[in-house]
Formats: C-alpha cells, structure tokens, sequence
C-alpha cells in the first residue's frame, strides 16, 4: 500500500463556509434551464450558469438563489440537524397514504352487461346470464375482509359489467355495510360505477337514501360515444346522458361524475370531447388512455394507437382547458390537478398509479363475483383474459392475513418502490410518478417493468415535464390557473381507477 496516505475524520469535514447538499436529483427543463427535486418533491428551476455554481459549492450566501434552494431543502449549512428534521416531517406527509392500509374495495357485483364496448377491459357476459352475479354469501365473506382493514375510511365501490344489474345486492351490500359500521364505527363511503341505461326511480330513491356517489362514463360527442359504446338500439349516448340528468335531479350535481376513455377516435376531436362535458354541465375531464386489458387487447387495431398520439391529443385538449378557463369559465383536467398537487404541496393523492409503493393491494382491493381477490382492477382483468398471476386469494378459503399479508403483496409492494427501480431510482421525477406492476407485467411480462421501453414512464415524464414548462412559462395566467386547480377539492371520483 505504498503511496497511499489515509487522512484523519476532521480532514473530510466542510469548510466552516461551505453548505452542504441535502438529497436531490435534477434533469433539463429545456435547452437553457434545469430543474432540481428534492427528496419529497420540492422543485427549483434555474439556468446552467446558477446550477454550476450550486453543485460547485461557490453560490453567495446573500445570492437569493442560495436562500431559495436552503428554504426548500437543497442545502444547509453548519452542524444542525434540524433541516434533516424538517425535511423528514415532509417526507412523512408525502407518504401518509401508508398510514391507513386498503381503504377501496371494490365488488364487482355481477359481470352481466347490455353495452358492447370497443374497448372494455372486463370479460363482460350478455345480461341473461345471471350466474356471473356475485352470491349473497360471497359479497358478505368479503364484507368481513373489508371491515378487517384498519383503514378510518372505507370506500366500497360496486362495478361490473354493469352494477344496476344486479342491483338487490347491492342493496343488500350497504345495509350490511351500514349494520357493521354501527360496531366499527368507520367513516363509510359508497359509489356505484354505471352507464345508466338501466337506472329507475327505485334506485336512484336508494342511492339518494344512503348517499351513495354515481360514476358514469360519457366518451364525448353523441357520434363518439355510441361508436365506443354500442348497445342494443344505438341509443348508448342518449340514455347516458338522459341518466345523468334523472340523477343530478334526484342526488344533485356533485353526487354525479363521469370518466372517459380515449380511443383512436377521440384522438380526431379533443376539442369537442371538453366541449361536450361542459355542455354537460360538468366542471372537470379526466384525459385517461385506454388500457391493455381484456378486450382493448382484441380490438386494438380498431381502438388502439401509439403514445405520441395520445399526448397529442393531451396537450391539444389541455390548451383548449386552458383557454376556456381563460375566458371565465372553471373547468378542470384531473389528471393535471393530481400532478400539479403533487408538484406543488407536500400532500399525496388518492390515485394509486401515482403512489411509491403504487397502491395495489395496500390501498385497493377487489372482490370478484366469484370470490377471487385481486390487487387492483387491472388484475382482475388479466384473470378474466386467463392469467390469474395476481390472485391473491378467495374470500371463502383464504383468511385476511394470507390475503393481505401474503408473498404476492409484498412482491407487488416490493416491485413498485420507485426509489429502488432501476431508471426510477435516479429519476428526478420519481416523486411525482410511481409504476404500475401489473401493467407492466401485462405489457411487458414482468412486474418489475423496464423503463426505457415503458409507455407508462415514457407518458408520464412527457407529461410532467409539460406542466412544470407551462408553470414556469411566460404566462402568468397559467401559474395562477394551475394553484386554483390544486386548491379545488377532486370532482367525484377520479382519484381511483374506474
């Protein structure tokens, strides 16, 4: 070991004038400017001249930058601990979701259904075979896992095929429901998914009675929407909308929401699909791709298309968002309110494909009619499609702890950690993005995922980088837009996938 000299501790420790880094990441905004995130997503944007300096060591305790990025917690200076402290009580916040463990459970009451969607994920089964309707005794084994989750609220949302169908039970589920939260004294929420075709007086009388929410779906235009959703008289669209307006009169507007779905035809017309939900009356749009799942898969050609496409199709329908809010009116892209909260506030969201670890199975559970458990809809699907990989047990054999304290869960946990993913780990924007294990199991066969030939990751950088672009863009209107966004509770129930 000749030559080698070893110096004492003091020899590596800061100069008593030089700042120290706190965990970040960094990646190029555009050609001039770059964008640093820290630990629990706290973001700065600079030019090159000021990020040198930074990594260098040699910014100007005066400089603002230097007070901007030490207020954010990019640096500190001295021997305290107390930015460290400060920096972990964010990174508390952020992960508070954790907390409360499977808080969705989702029944899906009966596979039966009237519509014939182009691109429906779920294996759906014509409206006469009522042995794909989930039994009484299933729907109350899985009652007793749902009331065995720790969670202070509990969200039970009932979907097909089409919910209405077999609507006794889903009656028969909320009083239930209802009976046990006298005893476990939970905050207790309902949604039903529905295309409302099959909705009646009775039902909506119930729904309004146990202040149960309503998601429907509504793909656009009349023309749009019957040629994504067609049923027996090609009348999709006009009961859709007729059934929303009988459940707004009965439940009142925040009560009712709708999703959509983007296919080769929406790609030709973002502009009237806004238009279309305004028209509608609704103040918010979530843009969501279409899945590769069950029979999207088989009508791809029909309904499918790339991913330059559909953020395409994002940012032209975005900038008409923006416009028509610019013009006075208030109206919401979801999908962009759950980012930009995320961006710019040290809270998490809802929405499980934006989680580390994503929330299957930990925040998301779903009961199948036939007593199977799945970590996520989307798994429920690759069942349907053949591939039970995501089974995580049956509620009439298995107990709550092999379900949810099992191998598998703790795989799909393990294997969506964006901060110990290979391409995640040293993402600057893995704190605003997550990963998806069973999307990537589907499309790419295996659940760990690889990120440079991800749609997923692919989408979600484009889109971020996009929102932090316009946010610190030349327009002020757009900054000021984007904090009213965040500051508006979520409309209905988009926060989930439906």
């Amino acid at each position: 070991m000749a030559g080698l000299t070893f110096y004492d501790r003091p020899h590596f420790s800061p100069a008593a004038t030089e700042y120290r880094f706190l965990p970040f990441q960094f990646i190029d905004l555009d050609d001039t400017r770059i964008v640093l995130v820290n630990e629990v997503g706290e973001h700065y944007v600079t030019d090159r001249p000021h990020f040198d300096a930074f990594i260098r060591k040699s910014l100007d305790r005066a400089d603002p930058i230097y007070l901007d990025l030490a207020a954010k917690h990019f640096l500190y200076n001295g021997d305290s601990t107390l930015p460290v402290r400060l920096l972990a009580t964010k990174y508390r916040t952020k992960r508070q979701f954790l907390a409360g463990f499977t808080n969705l459970h989702i029944f899906v009451v009966s596979l039966r259904c009237e519509h014939s969607c182009q691109y429906c994920q779920v294996a759906r089964v014509t409206s006469d075979r009522a042995k794909y309707d989930m039994s009484t005794e299933t729907a109350e084994r899985a009652l007793d896992l749902v009331f065995r989750s720790p969670a202070p609220t509990l969200k039970i949302e009932f979907q097909g095929g089409e919910a209405l169908l077999n609507f006794e039970l889903v009656q028969q589920i909320v009083h239930s429901a209802e009976q046990r939260n006298q005893i476990a004294g939970r905050e207790l929420e309902f949604v039903v998914a529905t295309n409302l075709a099959v909705v009646t007086d009775d039902m909506l009388a119930f729904i309004k009675n146990h202040n149960i929410l309503v998601s429907t779906s509504i793909d656009g235009p009349a023309a749009l929407h019957n040629a994504n959703r067609p049923r027996p008289g090609g009348n999709s669209y006009e009961l859709a909308v007729a059934g929303i307006e009988k459940a707004r009169q009965a439940l009142g507007y925040e009560r009712v929401s709708a999703l959509m779905t983007t296919t080769k035809l929406s790609l030709e017309c973002p502009e009237a699909i806004v238009d279309e939900y305004l028209q509608l009356g609704f103040s918010s749009l979530f843009l969501r791709p279409i899945s590769p799942y069950g029979f999207a898969l088989k009508t791809q050609i029909r309904t499918g298309y790339d991913r330059a496409s559909f953020l395409n199709f994002y940012v032209r329908a975005l900038d008409h968002i923006i416009d028509i809010n610019r013009s006075g009116t208030h109206f919401v892209e979801t999908y962009a309110q759950l980012l930009l909260r995320k961006l710019l506030t040290p809270y998490a969201t809802g929405y499980v494909d934006l989680q580390s670890p994503a929330g299957a199975g930990i925040n998301v559970a779903v009961y199948n009619y036939d007593g199977d458990v799945y970590a996520t809809d989307e798994a429920r699907m690759l069942a349907e499609m053949g591939d039970k990989t995501f089974r995580l047990g049956n509620v009439h054999s298995d107990s709550y702890e092999a379900i949810f304290g099992g191998e598998l869960l703790r795989t799909l946990v393990t294997a969506s950690c964006v901060e110990s993913l290979p391409g995640c780990a040293d993402c600057a924007f893995q704190t605003y993005c997550g990963c998806d294990p069973v999307e990537n199991y589907a499309v790419q066969g295996d659940m760990f995922g690889h990120r440079p030939t991800s749609d997923f990751c692919k989408r979600n950088m484009f889109v971020i980088k996009h929102l932090l672009q316009l946010y610190h863009g030349e327009d002020p209107y757009i900054r000021e837009l984007f904090w009213r966004w965040i500051q508006q509770p979520y409309t209905g129930v988009a926060e989930y996938k439906g």
